[in-house]
């Protein structure tokens, strides 16, 4: 007789390994970045070192947060889609689309009180991104299309959208920068304080746990839930998968948009080229690595705000800024490693051996 080894599912899974399970493989993409770093001539204490000390740094706090504002909604628009098993893919086009809305609203729509015109921005936002995911959600609940590949599709979409407008009729006169106007004054959101960090972390932390409160108290969570553990038992109790699938995905994509207004109300209070940046594919990240519960990704979210701000002043000891993806990368692959056996577990089986 001899044995190999096979996966198998684990029954169950216990709450320290849940909570460990993400710690330990962040803790391993470091070390795995770091032996990069070794190889590359570079001393991996004084890089993390660095990087530490830049984002507890005065104004590196603030910066860090506002950097990860962003990744936080991606983060959360993800959440919301997984929650009914439906992969969102499609949040820098959501973001984009949410994002010039907005500031196309600011810069030429028609004069109103200030607070009334933010009220509009925001709703316009959320409009823009769930308009981005319903091209997507529309055909995956009318004829099961697979939703990954649309909105992965339909980010190109958006994304060039927004570079004719800023390359083009929206681009500020006079700049080499491919950038829309700034919008006025009177229409940016506050700073909380004098921290320098804007007041839109607010509307953000408001979400989070307006998302934890939905999922786990409401009667729509309940049936997300369902749906996510069995649609054809859900569809049999007499929900509607289909109607599901649309509000879940539009609500994802409205999410995601508000990433645009975050950006365009309170921190750039205009739009840049690109200015998604991967926002959303790392907001895949954020959310496993959250464990898919709203009220960590705020803080994930701003891991990775951090990562972003430190990797430009590492520069400075000729260490690539690409060190920043690098890390990502390594924490997205080993996140998903530790999921996997999250889920999965060795298993011992006897065969006979063949004559």
């Amino acid at each position: 007789m001899s044995r190999y080894l096979r996966f198998r599912k684990r029954t169950s899974v216990s709450a320290l390994r849940r909570v460990m399970t993400p710690v330990i493989s962040v803790l391993a993409a470091l070390a795995f970045c770091a032996l990069f770093l070794a190889l590359m001539g570079h001393e991996p204490i004084a890089v993390y070192g660095k990087m530490i000390s830049t984002v507890g740094s005065t104004g590196g706090l603030s910066r860090s947060i506002e950097a990860g504002i962003p990744l936080m909604l991606t983060g959360l628009a993800v959440t919301f889609g997984y929650r009914m098993n439906l992969n969102n893919i499609g949040a820098d086009g959501q973001y984009a689309l949410g994002a010039l809305l907005c500031a196309g609203f600011a810069l030429f729509g028609p004069v109103m009180p200030p607070v009334f015109k933010i009220l509009c921005m925001f709703v316009i936002a959320m409009l823009g991104g769930a308009l981005a995911a319903l091209i997507a959600a529309f055909p995956k609940a009318q004829w099961g299309v697979n939703e990954t590949i649309l909105t992965m599709m339909l980010n190109y979409v958006f994304l060039y959208a927004m570079d004719y407008l800023v390359y083009g009729p929206w681009k500020e006169p006079g700049q080499m920068v491919a950038q829309t106007k700034a919008i006025k004054e009177k229409y940016w959101l506050p700073d909380l304080g004098s921290t320098g960090v804007s007041s839109v972390l607010v509307i953000v932390l408001l979400i989070a746990v307006l998302m934890y409160l939905f999922h786990t108290k409401t009667k729509w969570g309940y049936k997300m839930e369902v749906i996510r553990q069995n649609p054809r038992a859900a569809q049999y109790a007499g929900m509607s998968v289909r109607t599901a699938t649309l509000l879940t995905l539009c609500m994802s994509g409205a999410i995601a948009g508000l990433a645009g207004f975050a950006q365009v109300a309170g921190i750039l209070h205009r739009v840049q080229a690109n200015l998604p940046d991967g926002a959303g594919y790392t907001g895949i990240v954020i959310a496993f690595l959250a464990g898919l519960n709203p009220l960590v990704v705020p803080l994930v979210g701003f891991f990775f705000g951090a990562l972003q701000i430190s990797s430009v002043a590492v520069q400075l000891t000729g260490v690539p800024s690409q060190v920043s993806t690098m890390i990502q990368g390594s924490i997205m692959l080993f996140v998903v490693a530790g999921e996997f056996f999250n889920r999965y577990e060795f298993a011992g089986v006897k065969s006979k051996e063949r004559a």
